[in-house]
């Protein structure tokens, strides 16, 4: 499996962005997605996932009702829309994939074991 992310760039406090991860190599219904990112200095974070059908969807609270994460199956990607964008948004974001289903929980859908990591997507936030 291949996971090829694209979208990042410098943009404005309360300005929208749209991050979009394309799946090759492997049967991507059958894959679940995430998106996390990574801040300078700090550790990589969970930011939203989304179940294989686009039926389920989980978030960190520090993106709920800003950040929509979704899947176009037929298209083989997944897409993160973040709107009202604050500096401290601003990171490395990266998308992954697990085989399988992510729990019924946002908490056992970051301790789900991703197996494939894309090369991640620079999102400035300026103030």
């Amino acid at each position: 499996v291949q996971l090829q992310a694209s979208g990042g760039g410098l943009v404005q406090a309360g300005d929208s962005l749209r991050l979009s991860c394309v799946f090759s190599g492997g049967t991507f219904t059958k894959h679940s997605m995430g998106w996390f990112r990574q801040a300078p200095g700090k550790e990589r974070e969970f930011v939203a996932a989304i179940s294989g059908s686009g039926a389920g969807t989980f978030y960190a609270g520090s993106v709920k009702g800003r950040f929509t994460i979704s899947r176009d199956n037929a298209k083989n990607t997944v897409y993160l829309q973040m709107n009202s964008l604050k500096p401290e948004d601003t990171a490395v974001y990266y998308c992954a994939a697990v085989y399988g289903s992510l729990g019924a929980t946002t908490a056992q859908a970051m301790r789900v074991p991703y197996e494939y990591w894309g090369q991640g997507t620079l999102v400035t936030v300026s103030s």
